[in-house]
């Protein structure tokens, strides 16, 4: 897995594509960060320099294109070339914040003021909107065509992520942000971020806010700003955290009604019988009851922690659950390495291994591990500390952290060498996540940001 003939998707690429934008499209993406004083092992402390370290170097990987940037998702080899996803980020800023250094801080605020910078100077938009992704350096697409700017244009407008289709906005995406600029705001008393935290609040409400009989906020718009029937349960537990934290930070009582219309669509999703959560509905009337992805179960505890429904933490840890070893099918393990974690959703676990991912993409294995979802459990666990929660969560953590030494070796950021130790992986190997994309043994740094806020136990949804 070190080249790619064409572009690895996300699920962050999923609106502007309409690559499973069906019943599958349905799952999606700070400081105001609880943070418990634990000081880590020396095993632990150096990992987490070496991922702050890679978090750097795909902020500051062109620096020929002006100071105003954002970070760099994911490694040269994923195919991708320089596209910043928003929701990843949103990610980077909390985890800056949650190391509580100077310097963790000032790139905290950097990557801010690009949000802000991408709301305000949007080529088409002037309504607070962000898109799925941008461009953040040059580069040459597959047709040969030359891609001279960096995030800002020679015009001064943001580059959007036009190449993949990332021109579209999710309610997902929108939120993680939103999330984002309320913590910079509280960290830091700036009321530019807060203001731009409201426009990203106001947005949704103004697009998302349905009367279906589910309730909650929709999925967001496509490329041609149409909007998107689809309701989904982790982008309305996002709207749980954000717009609990605007009541908070604004004192508008506006914002605490928005926020128990999100919370009761995500308490609708609830299976009491199997002790999980839907991933949402397709048309505001029907729950869609498959697949069902990890965040969901993971995100609803970080943001709810709500008792009555933590036994979601148990049904992920248990029926997502993977093993990736070198002798697995379609594992790109090496031989001797073995990782434990959970996968994307249950469809992965049922993944056909005979055919690719996608075009141009290899054939998955089913144990696959699933690096951002691994620490978004090992994070919930911590938060929820029921009996034996701690151990399991430091498992999972121990997994992360030597996927992090040892997957990805000899992969760039903008043509440039990254550290190697440095930055964690999407995946162990190749997986399908059962909503018409992969993850791949990419270093991204979106995984890396979640293994951040799990191993500083910084809760990034709660109020």
């Amino acid at each position: 897995m070190t080249g790619s003939q064409g572009p690895v998707f996300s699920r962050r690429a999923l609106i502007g594509t309409g690559l499973g934008v069906g019943a599958a499209a349905l799952a999606a993406a700070g400081s105001g960060v609880a943070q418990a004083v634990q000081r880590p092992s020396a095993g632990t402390a150096s990992a987490q320099r070496r991922a702050y370290a890679f978090l750097a170097s795909a902020m500051d990987a062109y620096p020929d294109h002006g100071t105003v940037r954002l970070a760099q998702s994911y490694t040269d080899q994923a195919g991708l070339f320089s596209t910043a996803f928003t929701y990843d980020n949103a990610l980077v800023i909390l985890a800056c914040l949650a190391s509580r250094t100077e310097d963790g801080r000032s790139r905290g605020m950097a990557l801010g003021d690009a949000l802000l910078y991408a709301q305000a100077h949007d080529p088409v938009y002037d309504d607070g909107r962000l898109r799925q992704a941008y461009n953040v350096g040059p580069y040459t697409f597959f047709d040969g065509s030359p891609q001279p700017d960096g995030f800002v244009r020679a015009d001064g407008t943001a580059n959007v992520g036009a190449q993949f289709g990332f021109t579209g906005t999710a309610v997902g995406d929108m939120a993680w942000a939103g999330i984002a600029l309320s913590a910079l705001a509280r960290r830091t008393g700036e009321r530019r971020f807060l203001t731009g935290a409201v426009r990203i609040g106001e947005w949704i409400e103004r697009v998302g806010r349905t009367e279906e009989p589910l309730g909650g906020y929709k999925f967001g718009v496509n490329g041609a700003n149409e909007k998107l029937p689809f309701t989904s349960t982790e982008h309305n537990t996002d709207l749980v955290c954000l717009f609990g934290r605007l009541a908070r930070l604004t004192g508008d009582r506006v914002w605490r009604e928005r926020r128990a219309r999100a919370e009761a669509f995500v308490k609708n999703m609830w299976e009491p019988d199997g002790g999980f959560f839907y991933t949402g509905t397709n048309d505001g009337v029907t729950v869609n009851k498959s697949p069902i992805p990890e965040d969901t179960q993971t995100w609803t505890h970080l943001a709810l922690a709500s008792p009555a429904h933590s036994r979601s933490l148990d049904w992920a840890a248990t029926e997502l659950a993977v093993l990736d070893t070198a002798d697995r099918r379609n594992s790109t393990v090496p031989a001797g390495q073995s990782y434990e974690g959970v996968t994307f959703s249950s469809a992965g676990l049922l993944a056909n291994e005979e055919a690719p991912i996608a075009e141009f993409q290899p054939k998955p294995n089913r144990n696959g591990v699933w690096f951002e979802g691994t620490a978004h459990l090992a994070l919930a666990l911590r938060d929820r500390h029921a009996r034996g929660d701690e151990a399991r969560a430091r498992r999972l953590i121990a997994s992360i952290e030597r996927a992090q030494d040892l997957l990805g070796v000899g992969q760039s950021i903008g043509g440039g060498a990254v550290a190697e130790k440095s930055g964690v992986v999407s995946a162990s190997s190749p997986l399908d996540t059962g909503f018409g994309f992969g993850y791949y043994p990419y270093r991204h740094a979106g995984a890396t940001a979640w293994y951040l806020l799990a191993a500083a136990r910084a809760n990034p949804l709660r109020v």
